[in-house]
């Protein structure tokens, strides 16, 4: 885990990956709860195989402008080079912000895999990496030290380094789980697809049928004793306010105080069918969408 404070060392590590395809990235902030944080550490890896933390190389550029600019110009907005990270809008407020190009966040991949392949309480980085990397995640204190104090403690440094090696073992397991959510539609085993789909749908309205009823029981039994909040629940109130007027009265208003009101109205089918021949005299904008809908065929008996 080579640690560079050198602005020559930097740059011309910089300059080599410029060369790779894929980067591996990381920051470390310091006086993040500030109004003026401070760009501290720029951990990079850019090969996802080494497990000991050699590639990894951390870029001390705290009160460095010049080479976090060169960062930015070479590597954040090089297309060229993939930049994969974890939240990386948080990163990249710090590094180039929307000139940034070919960005890829872990944490988006995470959140589009249907939750029965992913089924996580969150998708934090440490809790992906323990998930599905089996992982021993370093104590997340660390994240939270003072990343403005110079020297950078042993801890802070083994941390710094280790998240660049989570960041690209959860970022290979997740590209298999989204290939594996994403099958290719045209190889699908169709009867292997509907003999699940089949089972579980009987599995769901079971379920499903449970659950609302065991939801009502429990809003009824806090209500009824006053109970506003358990161990695991939270019971809350809102109320729905529905403004409501003649549509006649509207319109005279409209017409009487010259009230600027132009806007589409979704005509339901009841509307067409009062108005009849009339809607012919209307400027009428038709939106067609097509929708499929799976329905059980009845099976029917072998008798």
């Amino acid at each position: 885990m080579p640690y560079l404070t050198a602005a020559s060392e930097i740059s011309s590590i910089v300059a080599e990956y410029t060369k790779v395809k894929t980067l591996w990235i990381d920051t470390e902030v310091a006086d993040y709860q500030s109004r003026n944080p401070r760009l501290s550490l720029i951990q990079v890896l850019d090969d996802p195989t080494d497990m000991s933390g050699d590639r990894v190389y951390l870029l001390d550029v705290l009160n460095q402008p010049d080479m976090v600019v060169g960062f930015v110009e070479q590597i954040m907005m090089n297309p060229a080079i993939e930049k994969v990270f974890h939240n990386a809008n948080y990163d990249i407020k710090f590094l180039g912000s929307k000139q940034a190009k070919n960005i890829t966040c872990t944490l988006e991949i995470a959140k589009k895999i249907p939750y029965y392949l992913l089924p996580l309480p969150n998708y934090q980085l440490k809790t992906l990496a323990t998930a599905l990397c089996r992982f021993n995640y370093i104590d997340k204190q660390e994240q939270n030290s003072d990343w403005g104090k110079r020297p950078l403690s042993e801890g802070q440094i083994e941390y710094a380094y280790l998240d660049c090696i989570y960041l690209a073992q959860v970022h290979l397991q997740l590209l298999e789980l989204q290939v594996a959510s994403t099958p290719d539609p045209t190889q699908e085993d169709l009867t292997a697809i509907a003999a699940r789909y089949t089972e579980m749908e009987e599995q769901w309205k079971l379920l499903n049928s449970e659950f609302e009823h065991l939801q009502e029981r429990l809003k009824k039994a806090m209500q009824a004793q006053n109970v506003s909040e358990t161990s695991f629940c939270k019971l809350t109130s809102y109320e729905r306010k529905t403004v409501k007027v003649p549509f006649a009265e509207l319109v005279k208003l409209v017409q009487n105080q010259g009230v600027s009101l132009d806007f589409p109205v979704t005509l339901t089918q009841k509307l067409q069918k009062d108005l009849g021949q009339n809607l012919e005299q209307l400027s009428v904008d038709i939106d067609t969408t097509t929708s499929w809908r799976l329905s059980p065929k009845n099976q029917e008996s072998d008798d």
